[in-house]
């Protein structure tokens, strides 16, 4: 089978005889096919540089035609212009044409108007579709590629039709995003609307309805040092690139994104940081729109507890994460409870314990727990130099689900929030604190006992953030 790709200007009267002569030997013979490629003018030459370059050719006009090794697979064969292709009719299937100049003309502008209607149309009906547009920040990371299929799977947002789903990544190679859309696009999920994948901060956040932002900062070097003057010096650096990078995302978000969008801070590094940075720069969006996530603790803490009680991860819940994610967090087991515990009181599946009657280790609540959570999340950290992607993955989706109304009124979860006085904490710092979502809508549970403890560590935390922003 002879199959050939026709490309060239809509306008370009010798685009629509060689056009009209493809149609006739497509009809004429059974084993030939084309395909057509029509280009805008103001569009031509960046599209012919861009294929001439991709195939390495050499070609300047309209039109381009080139042969596809079908049989053989691999790049297309170039045959040149119109020219080039009336000559391979006449020598292969001795068929030419013999178009007046005024039809040619004639149907050079017909090709125009068609193209341009199309165009017209196609934007009217993108026009009538209102896409969820969901943006990620560090796109090429592990957790990013665990959170798109499930973004799509309609189970994260059961009510929405249409997803245009933007990868952003200003670390990343242009490339590697480009093969990341092909792979999305070839989910083939039919709430998928579009993709795009951006390198340029100027570009980020429009139209945002969801942005999850899950940019890491790792030193790319762990092992211990003895220089603590040096291990500062990192540490500023890091803050201080943080602080530039995050002060710009708030400022794009304040202007480009909806009024409504939802935003979660993700990753291991600086969290409450980098969510305060952008509560700062972005004064236009309600406080509330703006969540540092904590779940990814909140569930390691729920494995060590299954893990010491014998039960499954799933069975321990409500257990709260205090203070500062990524530093002086504190692991709270007040509200803490365990089903389908085997001891001395069983009921059935619905039947729950709080954890606290059960483990009566003061010790090991109060210092092995915390430590063995540390050491959960540092274990898979230090071998790859990344946050646990799957657990980050699933926390964020498990917030996503209840910020669109998918949790019981009674689930608690842990968020890192603006403190607006809550439990008379230090006003205007993010710190985890344990929530409820009703209707779509988290607030900060009130009903829990801070005792004299358990303040002291807020504080702290409060103070660590302190000093790292100023």
């Amino acid at each position: 089978m002879a199959k050939f790709v026709l490309a060239g200007k809509t306008d370009c009267p010798l685009y629509a005889k060689a056009e009209l002569l493809a149609d006739r030997l497509q009809w004429s013979l059974p084993n030939f096919r084309i395909h057509k490629i029509s280009i805008l003018p103001d569009k031509w030459k960046e599209w012919l540089e861009a294929t001439c370059k991709r195939n390495g050719w050499k070609h300047e006009q309209s039109p381009l035609v080139w042969r596809e090794l079908v049989a053989q697979g691999g790049k297309g064969m170039l045959l040149g212009g119109f020219s080039e292709f009336l000559e391979h009719c006449q020598d292969y299937y001795s068929i030419t044409s013999d178009m007046p100049t005024d039809i040619m003309l004639s149907v050079a502008a017909e090709n125009l108007k068609t193209k341009t209607n199309f165009i017209i149309e196609e934007q009217h009906r993108a026009s009538l579709i209102k896409p969820l547009h969901i943006w990620i920040s560090s796109a090429l990371s592990p957790t990013c590629h665990f959170l798109i299929p499930n973004l799509l799977s309609g189970e994260v947002f059961p009510d929405i039709s249409a997803i245009s789903l933007h990868l952003l990544d200003l670390d990343g190679n242009e490339e590697e995003l480009e093969l990341l859309r092909m792979e999305t696009e070839d989910l083939a999920l039919p709430v998928l609307h579009q993709v795009t994948i951006h390198t340029d901060v100027k570009q980020a956040f429009q139209e945002a309805d969801v942005i999850l932002l899950l940019d890491e900062w790792w030193s790319g070097d762990n092992r211990d040092t003895e220089d603590e003057n040096e291990e500062e010096k990192k540490k500023r650096k890091k803050v201080k690139g943080i602080s530039e990078r995050y002060r710009e995302y708030g400022q794009l978000i304040d202007t480009k994104a909806n009024n409504k969008v939802k935003v979660i801070v993700s990753a291991d590094s600086f969290v409450n940081l980098r969510c305060s940075l952008l509560l700062d720069n972005a004064r236009s969006i309600d406080s509330h729109q703006f969540v540092a996530m904590a779940t990814q603790l909140e569930n390691e803490a729920r494995a060590v507890i299954a893990k010491k009680l014998k039960v499954k991860t799933s069975d321990v819940t409500n257990v709260i994460v205090w203070g500062n994610i990524s530093g002086s967090f504190y692991i709270d087991l007040q509200r803490a409870k365990v089903f389908n515990y085997d001891g001395p009181i069983k009921g059935p599946a619905f039947f729950s314990q709080p954890v606290q009657k059960i483990l009566h280790d003061r010790k090991w609540l109060e210092t092995d727990l915390q430590d063995l959570v540390c050491r959960q999340r540092a274990a898979v950290a230090s071998k790859t130099c990344q946050a646990a992607a799957m657990s980050a993955a699933n926390g964020i989706l498990t917030i996503l689900k209840a910020w669109t109304g998918i949790c019981g009124p009674d689930e608690v979860f842990s968020l890192g929030v603006l403190c607006l006085g809550y439990y008379d904490l230090p006003e205007g710092i993010v710190l985890s604190v344990p929530v409820t979502f009703v209707d779509g809508k988290w607030s900060v549970l009130l009903d829990v006992t801070v005792g004299d403890e358990l303040m002291e560590r807020l504080q702290l935390s409060a103070s660590e953030l302190k000093q790292i922003m100023s």
